[in-house]
């Protein structure tokens, strides 16, 4: 079907249109079939670019044409919904029935007031779940909602927070029942995902390229015909490498997922060399100016040089380890064409999209924390990795090779490549999450009584998918800690929740960790002294401390020394096996350790260290506001200097310099070491001082004066 035969607006058409859209995907045209523009549920199971974002498109202007209330977009990763907010930005030029604003949020911890005057909002589930828990009155006027990668409501981690929303806003419980439209990467149990959630189901395997799967062994290549072809490396060493480069050759670009971030990295570094003889001068230039901004914009880490050193080359490698500036010129590069082989650990494939001619999976076993060891890969996960094979418009054929190790190739071939994903089973009714959520149910639904507790967890996908008696039995044990612990109370048949509980629930960490952050503010921090390394050691002990590291061998005579020479701020006794390499990681930070410090002493990189500062500042801020409740006003003050220190790197005497905009972690030291330490002395020295200090610049001096003036 042609964008022209859609019953819509010539308006509409046009701005269709204008974004590249002239005719319909066939999972497209069977949306349109099930009533997606009727106003229909409906629930898209389809592969990686089969259009399933223009479906959610459709929905939103038919909604916009037709109501008047607000669009939600829940997308799993912050690095998806910024994608998707630049693509739904475009619809406030469409010329619609009245005029929309399309707004973002996909962080913080309190309730935004600003998204009550946006009409379509793009938010993470973790967000939407938060904003929940403080029920702002916009949430009642959420007529459409819009759920990407709703396979991962089987998430051990995330699943439950979108399971959650999703029937909320099923039951009409965030306001009035809420038009809902699922979008999800193929999946065996769709059907039951859909009565789930009172969707018609599409389902569709069609995809803009073909996808070719193979098993590589022992130079042979075979795929799901089960037909063999003979391949030649060149004298390459690993076959990864080789078949990588051999896409290269052949006009293509490769994507080799490796299954640790030290080997993604030798697999570029080992690919380098053989990629750069298949450049030309200009493209060798342009690579050369990329690994120059490279190397300018990030503290110059062995891992950020030798980035820098394999993009010269034409090839990249992408982990977490490297920070968001790093990893969106490696993302833009590619999809430039610029870089040509790209390893990256299996992050990448739920994160961005970034499509190649062939995928090579380098192994399907990957480090299992539960088992402490090795484990396959799922086949959901598999088909996932091979789903970024092919890129629309440049590719004829997508393809995908597992390269064999220790399981035979037929082995491979029937349990991947023949393989179906495993159904989607729900993790709601784990106890962990029942304790999370079970209390910002009763925060937001005051007064619920136990019927109507349990009759709300049998409308969940765990409802639908476990055993009555064992949804009952670990609903009374959530219920029994959470009244033992003080976080909600019985009266007269309802459950309400105590302030203590309310306010958890808002801050949004486990109630297991606020029952001991309580009994650490109101058992063992004393008063008249500080406790920065207790409270360090607090918050990257807990279940929410993200990423956590543990200690090698040779950290074990630095975290001697390091706790030896913190005793004085310790909130108790510390033993070894409770200290991990992330406290070291933090308390180096707050003491303005660099990020080559941090890789060299700790082998944690800058982005690392970016997400544990994200996670710390929410945790002692969680702190402080648990202190302030349980009437210990005297931890409020460290508690502040903390954050500051935890945000910017900084010992505790910057911390009145970083106040002013422009002045970090560098520029404050800078200024401490000229004797400059306060905003008072800011102010009583002059401009051209200021400028003649290194880092400082007179851009800088002026701004800083400027600031100081409006004071």
């Amino acid at each position: 079907m042609k964008i022209d035969e859609l019953p819509l607006d010539p308006n509409i058409i046009n701005f269709l249109k204008s974004q590249g859209y002239t005719e319909l995907y066939p999972p497209q045209e069977d949306a349109i079939k099930a009533g997606v523009l009727d106003g229909k549920n409906i629930l898209v199971s389809a592969p990686t670019a089969s259009g399933k974002t223009l479906i959610a498109i459709l929905a939103i202007i038919q909604h916009i044409k037709k109501h008047k209330t607000k669009i939600v977009y829940l997308s799993p990763l912050k690095a998806l919904a910024a994608e998707k907010f630049s693509e739904f930005k475009k619809l406030e030029t469409a010329k619609l029935d009245r005029k929309i604003k399309v707004a973002i949020s996909t962080g913080d911890f309190d309730s935004d007031d600003t998204l009550k005057n946006s009409d379509i909002l793009i938010l993470t589930n973790e967000k939407m779940d938060s904003l929940m828990r403080f029920s702002p009155s916009w949430i009642d006027d959420i007529g459409l909602v819009i759920s990407d990668e709703i396979h991962l409501v089987g998430d051990e981690g995330r699943g439950p927070t979108l399971e959650m929303i999703l029937t909320r806003f099923k039951l009409g419980l965030a306001g009035n029942k809420s038009h809902i439209i699922a979008l999800s990467a193929t999946i065996t149990n769709y059907d039951e995902l859909a009565e789930w959630l009172e969707c018609k189901p599409v389902e569709s395997k069609w995809r803009p390229v073909p996808l070719s799967e193979a098993v590589y062994d022992d130079f042979t290549v075979k795929n799901q015909e089960r037909e063999s072809y003979k391949i030649n490396f060149d004298s390459v060493g690993l076959p990864s490498i080789g078949l990588g480069i051999d896409s290269v050759k052949n006009g293509g670009q490769s994507l080799l997922f490796a299954m640790t971030r030290p080997s993604s990295v030798k697999l570029a570094m080992d690919s380098g060399k053989y990629i750069e003889k298949k450049l030309g001068s200009k493209e060798l230039a342009e690579l050369g100016k990329i690994s120059k901004k490279i190397l300018s914009n990030n503290e110059q880490t062995e891992l950020i040089k030798k980035l820098a050193s394999v993009v010269k080359q034409g090839v990249a490698f992408h982990h977490a380890g490297l920070n968001q500036n790093c990893r969106e010129i490696i993302e833009t590069e590619f999809r430039n064409g610029k870089i040509k082989l790209l390893s990256a650990t299996p992050t990448l494939a739920a994160g961005v999209n970034l499509p190649a001619r062939r995928v090579v999976i380098s192994s399907i076993l990957r480090y299992n924390s539960k088992f402490g060891g090795n484990s396959p890969i799922s086949v959901l996960e598999y088909k996932q990795l091979c789903g970024r094979a092919g890129r629309p418009q440049y590719d004829k054929e997508g393809e995908s090779i597992i390269i064999a190790k220790q399981i035979p190739q037929d082995d491979l071939l029937e349990h991947y490549v023949d393989g179906e994903p495993e159904p989607i089973e729900s993790k709601i009714t784990e106890p962990s999450s029942l304790r999370i959520h079970l209390l910002s149910l009763v925060v937001t639904s005051p007064t619920i009584t136990e019927d109507r507790i349990y009759k709300f967890f049998s409308q969940t996908l765990g409802g639908m998918q476990v055993e009555d008696e064992t949804i009952e039995l670990n609903l009374e044990n959530a219920k029994s800690f959470l009244q033992d612990e003080k976080f909600i109370v019985n009266k007269e048949g309802g459950y309400i929740a105590t302030k203590f509980g309310q306010m958890v629930s808002r801050l949004y960490i486990d109630p297991m960790t606020a029952r001991d952050f309580r009994n650490a503010i109101e058992y063992d921090v004393s008063k008249g002294r500080k406790h920065t390394f207790g409270f360090l050691h607090l918050i990257t002990n807990c279940n929410e401390f993200f990423p956590k590291f543990e200690l090698r061998n040779k950290d074990e005579e630095r975290a001697d020394v390091v706790i030896e020479n913190n005793k004085q701020t310790k909130i108790k006794h510390i033993e070894m096996q409770d200290c991990t390499r992330s406290l070291l990681a933090m308390d180096l930070w707050i003491n303005e350790g660099t990020e080559i410090d941090l890789s060299d002493q700790l082998n944690i990189e800058s982005g690392d260290i970016h997400r544990m500062v994200e996670t710390a500042n929410w945790l002692v801020y969680s702190l402080r506001e648990l202190s302030r409740l349980l009437g210990r006003a005297d931890l409020i003050s460290e508690l502040d200097a903390l954050r500051q220190r935890i945000r910017y790197g900084i010992k505790e005497e910057l911390i009145d310099l970083v106040k002013i905009k422009g002045i970090g972690r560098v520029r404050a030291r800078r200024l401490y070491k000229n004797n400059i330490k306060t905003r008072q002395d800011l102010a009583t020295t002059s401009v051209n001082q200021l400028a003649a200090i290194d880092k400082i610049g007179m851009a800088v001096a002026n701004s800083i004066k400027s600031q100081l003036r409006v004071r």
